[in-house]
């Protein structure tokens, strides 16, 4: 643990087994769960987990934006579509690089961006 930094995400989902099997297919995440209701990420950059709630978040709601890497964008981008996820922002350029934003099969948005 470092002061004053951002140690941890908690993330609202309505099925717990579909986001595990979204993030693991799509983006090889490992899981270990708590109970039918919590369940955390693990080595994905940052400690976190999901937990179940009947809520959803997107930036239209005023929510963070969590943006995850990927090596390469039209394969992250096919895989996401494949697994159940929604394109809901096509790829675009930004000072920095590109991304796009997606929502998961429980609806909520995330972006994915690349140098």
């Amino acid at each position: 643990m470092r002061h004053n930094t951002i140690n941890y995400l908690e993330i609202p989902v309505s099925d717990i087994a579909k986001t595990k099997a979204f993030f693991g297919q799509v983006f090889q995440w490992q899981f270990k769960d708590y109970g039918d209701e919590y369940t955390c990420f693990l080595d994905v950059g940052i400690d976190g987990g999901f937990y179940l709630s009947a809520k959803n978040f997107s930036l239209a709601h005023g929510s963070p934006l969590i943006v995850l890497c990927s090596d390469n964008l039209a394969i992250t981008e096919a895989s996401i579509t494949q697994h159940g996820g929604k394109i809901v922002k096509p790829v675009f350029s930004f000072p920095g690089g590109r991304r796009f934003h997606f929502s998961c099969p429980c609806g909520n948005e995330y972006a994915v961006w690349s140098e």
